[in-house]
């Protein structure tokens, strides 16, 4: 994130019953494990795929996929695909809300996310980030080329790179002003021609009668509390994915009306019930 979206004032910190914890304590179990055994699986394999594909990797991303959707089922989250995900050379660009879109994204098309620098040195999370191909970017202006480089050199080797053009989380009820910065790698030379980019809206439902805001993560929220919470909810929410129909780079005039033409499908499927 390049900047901390405030919005409204986030809900206060929610106390967990007795029974709010046996749920932390088993969901918490079985997604650790979950993870486990995809590492186990992954970082293996990884060292197969790597001398014979590079930068490709046909295998290893569907590991990631699996571990991600049977995590959404020990949570409780209810998960829904609309659209097709696209295939071939191209990149993602979706609406930002929680860190439950590392999840629910995963989940649905193999992907390879671009995050900010500074979560490669998160304990835990920056080791699984990196071990699931994630691009880290910083926010020196004067790292731009070699960033545009990079992306260039990923999307050539058949990556889906998935971008959050917002360039913050919010609460999951707003989509805000996509930055154009980011597609300017798309227009590249040998990307034009080739690259398509699918606007994806991600959509979370509260439980029923609980509070509308209840997945985002935005602000200040501490990530340790709200996860917490989340894995201590007695009755979960949904999510709702759509998969836009890709837009071809060629057919786009420039990177800030490709940043438009992708928040306007983004905002067209965000469903706000």
């Amino acid at each position: 994130m390049s900047l901390t979206w405030e919005g409204d004032e986030p809900p206060g910190p929610m106390s967990i019953n007795t029974l709010g914890w046996v749920r932390v304590f088993l969901r918490g179990l079985l997604i650790v494990a979950t993870i486990g055994t995809g590492l186990a699986i992954l970082l293996p394999l990884r060292l197969i795929e790597r001398p014979i594909h590079g930068m490709f990797r046909p295998w290893t991303p569907h590991i990631t996929r699996v571990v991600c959707r049977l995590s959404l089922v020990w949570m409780g989250l209810g998960y829904e695909r609309r659209g097709t995900p696209m295939r071939g050379a191209g990149a993602i660009v979706a609406n930002h809300s929680s860190w439950l879109d590392i999840f629910t994204l995963n989940a649905g098309n193999p992907v390879y996310f671009v995050s900010k620098s500074e979560v490669a040195g998160w304990p835990g999370i920056g080791f699984l980030a990196r071990a699931t191909g994630t691009v880290f970017i910083a926010r020196d202006r004067k790292e731009a080329r070699a960033q545009t480089e990079l992306f260039q050199t990923r999307l050539m080797a058949g990556q889906r790179l998935l971008f959050f053009p917002e360039g913050t989380s919010t609460d999951g009820l707003h989509v805000l002003p996509f930055k154009s910065t980011l597609f300017e790698a798309f227009f590249a030379d040998g990307l034009r021609d080739v690259l398509s980019v699918q606007p994806v809206s991600v959509t979370y439902h509260a439980p029923e009668g609980g509070e509308p805001r209840t997945y985002g993560w935005w602000g200040d929220m501490e990530f340790g509390p709200h996860l917490l919470h989340t894995l201590a909810l007695s009755r979960q929410g949904r999510v709702v994915v759509v998969y836009h129909g890709p837009i071809k780079v060629s057919a786009i005039g420039n990177r800030k009306a490709l940043a438009a033409a992708c928040e306007a499908a983004v905002r067209s499927g965000l469903e706000l019930v």
